[in-house]
């Protein structure tokens, strides 16, 4: 943290200030589906406009190709901005480079906001292009990254911008860092990951960095049905990632000789098919049905794993433990985050989640104001449980 500036070291009174925000956020109809990312990202506007900043803010929206796209304008968000941001008046620019905004951003006052337009109508945003790059620093005096959810790309935004101006990272940013930080890097033992989802393959760089930085790992979902196959268990019909098999022994026999303990369920919640209010059973893991599959994980696993929370200091969620989105295979994972958030509440733990599916699982358990932290970030979430160097990151740390 010592090599990456931070917001208050910059002079903002009275200069141009631009923030690389992320407002991809989802849209329906017109208007703003969820508007966490927009409201966490209120902190660092509202600091920059009561130090006398002139705020102009940037960000992408959906992937409109390097042209101009109407359905990817950034303009429908300004009301749910201006709402974040204390009903401040937020004005607006169909640009993001150029004489046109060089203007708005002049008639600003100090303390001013300006939204500038989706960033990707310009395809040197996305390559990371010089001349674009410099279009966009020659409006600002500096620039701050609070976009920590597009750090992994090394875009003009992203990484090219903090190349050009004095620059520092964004409370949002800031927060992202120091909660990953606390879990992953200097954590309080011991410390725990729970990693789900469908396949090894897609996560099996996290699974090995992780399982060098924790005491020891739970891992669910589809997930685990390829561990206990290969480990000669019948799954029945269970979703199993057979090319995977060899990668989840090699992961047991990493465990194993570095005395990582790797938490799988005892027990499952099978049915002979993947529907709402079907009939159901529980049984050991051992004896799943020929013609059924693990859906969810059952009690007895949800114990288990609640013993190993109760003596933990750090917990790590990555990934939910059944397909939470059908009920009633949403048990286990509902059981678990709210013994998380009863530990978390209680000051025992340090929780931090973060992955689409992961905060949506948080949310219909309703305990996603009970963690530590929950990241909003995608995949720059997932990079840094890699273990990989984030571009946007990167760049501020070549600045400092």
């Amino acid at each position: 943290m010592q090599t990456l500036p931070k917001i208050e070291e910059l002079d903002v009174k009275n200069r141009r200030v631009l923030v690389r925000v992320d407002y991809n956020v989802p849209m329906q109809n017109g208007q703003v589906g969820d508007p966490t990312r927009i409201v966490k990202s209120a902190a660092t506007i509202l600091d920059l406009c009561q130090r006398g900043a002139k705020v102009i803010l940037l960000s992408h929206l959906g992937r409109p190709d390097g042209k101009p796209n109407a359905e990817f304008s950034l303009r429908p968000l300004l009301p749910t901005i201006s709402q974040a941001l204390q009903n401040k008046p937020i004005a607006f620019v169909d640009d993001c480079i150029g004489q046109n905004v060089a203007a708005a951003i002049a008639a600003l006052p100090a303390g001013g906001i300006l939204l500038c337009e989706n960033l990707r109508f310009h395809a040197g945003e996305e390559k990371n292009d010089a001349q674009f790059t410099a279009a966009l620093a020659a409006l600002g005096d500096c620039y701050v990254n609070d976009a920590f959810s597009a750090a992994h790309r090394a875009h003009a935004s992203t990484a090219g911008l903090a190349q050009k101006l004095p620059s520092a990272m964004g409370r949002l940013l800031q927060a992202e860092i120091e909660a990953l930080q606390n879990t992953l890097e200097n954590p309080a033992r011991p410390a725990w990951a729970i990693v789900g989802g469908a396949k090894i393959s897609t996560k099996v760089e996290v699974l090995q960095n992780l399982l060098a930085k924790v005491d020891g790992l739970i891992i669910g979902g589809g997930m685990a049905n390829t561990f206990l196959a290969a480990q000669g268990i019948a799954m029945g019909k269970s979703l199993v990632d057979t090319p995977s098999l060899p990668l989840a022994l090699q992961i047991l026999q990493t465990a194993k000789q570095t005395g990582k303990e790797i938490l799988l369920p005892v027990d499952a919640v099978v049915a002979s098919t993947l529907a709402a209010g079907v009939a159901t059973q529980i049984v050991p893991v051992s004896a799943i049905p020929p013609e059924q599959m693990m859906l969810d994980i059952g009690p007895m696993s949800v114990i288990a794993i609640a013993k190993k929370l109760a003596v933990a200091k750090t917990v790590l969620w990555n990934g939910p433990l059944g397909v939470f989105e059908t009920k009633p295979f949403d048990g286990g994972t509902v059981a678990v985050a709210q013994e998380i958030a009863r530990l978390t509440g209680a000051g025992k733990i340090l929780s931090v989640a973060g992955g689409g599916d992961t905060v949506a699982a948080l949310e219909h358990a309703g305990v996603v104001e009970g963690m530590s932290y929950v990241s909003t970030a995608g995949g720059a979430f997932l990079e840094w449980l890699e273990g990989k160097e984030l571009p946007g990151i990167t760049a501020l740390r070549r600045a400092a």
